[in-house]
């Protein structure tokens, strides 16, 4: 495996590559890794003839300057598990390699991004879009792969795709869990044992919810899963929004096939995750 940390060995390389007709897979990630992860890498290896790993904490992202701070860097790590994995290329940019000027650009992102994440966190989905189609420009990817525990990600990435006219197809790639349900996330090394014990009724009560979807409204629906969180010692929900899985609106009737979209306080760990609400 190969380490590259400046702009223009990657797209060199990468051009090497497509010039010989070769497939290209991007995995984005902040570093941090997990078997989610590694779960974008083995798809990635499996579809395409070379793969690419970024690892950048993006600054324009992150919203609170403490989030940003204490999110967990462990590159030597990382880099052991990607080689582990077949990974062509791990991409280690600093942030003036990334940012050699500040990205002053505003995407019209449309209503995907006015919703749950979007007033929660002001700028963040531009953040995204910047770095992301940054790394677009950069490798030119064949395919993209993103996690769906990120969901409504996943639609704005779609989105900046769309407005860019990117030659690229985003594969997402589904949640991967804990044995005990937790949606695996980078911020959970940040749980006390306590929390981490905790963390994982997040996933059990919305999946309990399931069950009700024939015979209660969305409305009622939504409040439960609120109410039973909130129960539960040091969790406070931020937000719980059953939505349109493409539009990420919020929905009144089941017939769409809706995901409930949850972030979750527990302590001071944000975590995020969802469920899709399809009849059985």
């Amino acid at each position: 495996m190969e380490i590259i940390r400046t702009v223009e060995q990657l797209k060199d390389r990468v051009g090497c590559e497509k010039s010989l007709g070769r497939s290209i897979g991007l995995v984005p990630t902040m570093g941090a890794l997990h078997d989610g992860h590694i779960s974008l890498v083995d798809r990635a290896r499996r579809e395409n003839d070379f793969v690419v790993v970024s690892v950048f904490v993006n600054p324009t992202q992150f919203n609170n300057a403490i989030d940003l701070a204490t999110y967990p860097r462990t590159e030597e790590a990382d880099c052991e598990k990607l080689e582990a994995v077949g990974v062509d290329i791990a991409f280690i940019p600093d942030v003036k390699e990334i940012y050699p000027e500040p990205d002053t650009r505003v995407f019209d992102l449309g209503e995907v991004a006015n919703v749950m994440e979007g007033p929660m966190r002001p700028g963040h989905f531009n953040g995204v879009a910047q770095i992301v189609s940054k790394l677009f420009s950069m490798v030119q990817p064949t395919r993209a792969y993103f996690g769906e525990k990120d969901f409504q990600q996943i639609a704005v990435i779609k989105r900046m795709v769309e407005i860019e006219n990117f030659d690229i197809d985003i594969v997402d790639c589904p949640i991967k869990r804990a044995d005990d349900g937790l949606a695996l996330s980078s911020r959970n090394v940040r749980l006390t044992p306590t929390q981490r014990e905790l963390a994982p009724s997040i996933h059990s009560i919305m999946k309990e919810s399931l069950s009700m979807m024939p015979d209660h409204t969305v409305a009622e629906v939504k409040q439960w899963v609120i109410d039973e969180i909130n129960k539960v010692d040091e969790m406070k929900v931020e937000y719980y929004e059953i939505v349109h899985p493409l539009t990420m609106q919020p929905v009144e009737t089941w017939s769409c096939g809706p995901v409930g979209c949850i972030t979750v306080y527990c302590g001071d760990v944000r975590l995020i995750d969802n469920i899709k609400y399809i009849k059985q």
